[in-house]
């Protein structure tokens, strides 16, 4: 039923004082209370409220199906406090109305906007917001009350990360068909908990146009993608995942956003979000905007999207992407193509100030979640408090480590024994942050080839050095994330449009793969060693670095109980080591827990330690002499 387009709107205003001073300020972290839309009754009547900032409009009017579209039916009323905020309410409109704000802008241009605050959108390639409540009885009361457990920097940290429309399709379904949330909470929920990782990550699932920018070019800041169901369904998702005991991990981009005729871009006629000088406000990486992090109400809205997902979806970490894009002023622009800023620097010192407000409000409102940041370069101290000059996030990617680590492995082991500096570099700098050791969608697309073929050899060795990779992975310092596929050898590139090879876990190799992937999982969350102490110096120490032409390395991984040290021992070559001694003190290390080349994995299963054969060299000095033997292309944990 239609309303009567005569109706007028009502001068009807959810902002306080406080609300628009502190919107200005940029330091606004609950704008979602107030703007947007919002079914309210005022005077007894019902409709919804509808508040938008278009501070160089002339006009602006909500329009939709319900008035014809037509853009003078409701004009909103504008701030008298010249604020740029129109507002009103018009009775009767009703949850689940599709609307857009008709803006007569900058230079009276004409423009149909979806609403930035919009909780729900259509379906792409629909553009219209729609009218929503997030009213939902959550049932993870005892996930939030431990959840700081969970979330803490002395936890283990295992990251299954997901795009959520290729990991399966229906079955096996063209790019257009989507499992919905509720049908990922049945399946995706079950494979993550049994494969035992104690996170997942979703790559962007805020409203987006296109599918191929795999979410990372965001219209809608505050609304759930509709390719999978209203937002009460991703809140089920959650539910899902915290009765699992799975904590979930939402990629943000505050770093810039698409021109899409719908979106931010232009928002009433001029560079509203955005920077005017394209020099700081256009990302030629991305063909992308840039947000203008100097005015306040930019830097509102999107500390207020952060707020959002802590506060009504549960999340309990946001990654945020390209950091370094944010902090750089010359972030892949030559010379001449930007400009330092006041000081003769290149940082954007009001994308620092920013992030350093967004994790600090952050923190002091949610101190049981993390945010981690995604940032390839050498800026100091991203992990480290705010107070102690850092930026304050809990966490870092750590891509050189990434990126040295792959050079390695991608060597043949004949003459890895000439990199091994490559190798032990990390720890060089480890300690500098809070690392997350990453193995992302990054790195196996856009022709860098799978990870199974980023391994040299043949099959064996290639799927031995991969268990071998995984398995120093884990048993390295810091938090660690693999993107889904990588867990089972996918052995073509990710496809957003397909889903993932599922299939190859009739073969041995693969399926003996995930097997080890579950074992490494389950050794991070019942060795203390491997992470309460993982950020640190206390928690790692090299034991053998001397026998750089074999290519073997040992190391110790320590918690707070000498008792349960852990004895990691890497065998980088394909030649088996009998007899190998090594000395170790304090601890008499006498179990082999995991052997990467066990037979269940896909291993030859011919070289292991049914007994540690130990000799106490010094008993007052609790020293030791093992003997043991060194599988091909392998690791070894001992206990």
């Amino acid at each position: 039923m239609q309303l009567d387009t005569q109706r007028p709107v009502w001068n009807y205003s959810l902002l306080t004082a406080e609300d628009l001073a502190r919107y200005h300020q940029g330091i606004h972290c609950r704008l979602y209370e107030k703007m947007g839309s919002r079914s309210v009754q005022v005077n007894g009547v019902w409709g919804c409220y509808f508040c938008v900032w278009a501070p160089n409009a002339t006009s602006v009017s909500v329009i939709g199906n319900f008035n014809d579209w037509n853009g003078e039916a409701h004009l909103l009323f504008p701030r008298w406090e010249k604020s740029g905020i129109w507002e009103g309410f018009i009775p009767g409109v009703k949850l689940g109305e599709v609307y857009k704000y008709h803006i007569v802008g900058y230079g009276e241009k004409e423009l149909d906007k979806g609403d930035p605050f919009a909780f729900f959108w259509e379906k792409r390639p629909q553009t219209a917001s729609i009218t929503w409540d997030l009213y939902y009885e959550w049932n993870d009361d005892r996930w939030m009350k431990d959840r700081a457990r969970h979330n803490s920097l002395s936890s283990p940290w295992s990251v299954y990360e997901v795009h959520l429309a290729s990991w399966r399709r229906p079955d096996g379904g063209d790019e257009n068909a989507y499992l919905s949330y509720d049908e990922l909470a049945q399946t995706l929920v079950p494979y993550v908990q049994d494969m035992g990782f104690t996170h997942v990550e979703l790559m962007p699932i805020m409203e987006h146009p296109f599918d191929g920018s795999w979410g990372y070019q965001c219209t809608g800041y505050f609304a759930p993608t509709s390719r999978y169901g209203d937002p009460q369904g991703l809140m089920r998702l959650i539910d899902a995942f915290h009765a699992a005991g799975i904590g979930v991990i939402l990629d943000w981009v505050p770093s810039h956003f698409p021109y899409d005729a719908h979106g931010l871009y232009l928002f009433d006629g001029a560079h509203t979000y955005e920077y005017a000088d394209m020099r700081k406000g256009f990302h030629p990486d991305w063909n992308s905007y840039v947000f203008n992090y100097k005015r306040g109400e930019v830097r509102s809205f999107l500390i207020s999207s952060a707020h959002f997902w802590f506060d009504l979806f549960h999340v309990d970490a946001i990654r945020v992407d390209a950091v370094s894009s944010m902090l750089k002023l010359n972030y892949s622009r030559k010379k001449g193509e930007w400009e330092p800023n006041e000081f003769g620097g290149e940082g954007n010192l009001e994308a620092i100030e920013f992030l350093k407000e967004l994790n600090q409000s952050v923190y002091q409102r949610f101190p049981d979640v993390q945010t981690i940041a995604e940032e390839a370069t050498d800026w100091p101290q991203v992990s480290r408090p705010v107070f102690q000059g850092g930026l304050g996030f809990g966490m870092k990617w750590m891509m050189g480590w990434m990126h040295d680590t792959l050079r390695y492995f991608k060597l043949d082991p004949l003459f890895r024994k000439h990199h091994q500096d490559r190798f032990t570099f990390s720890l060089m700098y480890y300690y500098d942050e809070n690392f997350m050791l990453p193995f992302s969608h990054d790195e196996v697309v856009h022709g860098k080839s799978p990870l199974i073929y980023k391994m040299p050899g043949d099959e064996w060795q290639k799927f031995a050095n991969l268990r071998l990779l995984y398995t120093y992975m884990f048993t390295h310092p810091g938090a660690k994330l693999l993107f889904m596929g990588a867990e089972f050898g996918q052995t073509t590139e990710w496809d957003y449009r397909s889903q993932l090879q599922w299939h190859l876990l009739q073969y041995p190799v693969h399926s003996g793969l995930s097997l080890l992937l579950k074992s490494l999982n389950t050794l991070l969350t019942s060795q203390p060693a491997l992470y309460e102490r993982q950020f640190d110096t206390d928690g790692f120490e090299w034991i053998d670095l001397a026998h750089r032409s074999e290519s073997v390395i040992v190391y110790r991984r320590k918690g707070k109980d000498a008792s349960k040290e852990l004895l990691i021992v890497l065998n980088m070559t394909p030649v088996v080591y009998r007899d190998w001694t090594l000395t170790v003190s304090g601890k008499e290390f006498t179990q082999e827990l995991l052997n990467s080349d066990a037979l269940a994995y896909a291993g030859t299963g011919t070289v292991h330690n049914p007994i540690i054969r130990s000799e106490c060299l010094s008993p007052s000095k609790k020293q030791y002499q093992l003997t043991i033997d060194i599988p091909a292309l392998a690791a070894l944990v001992i206990g």
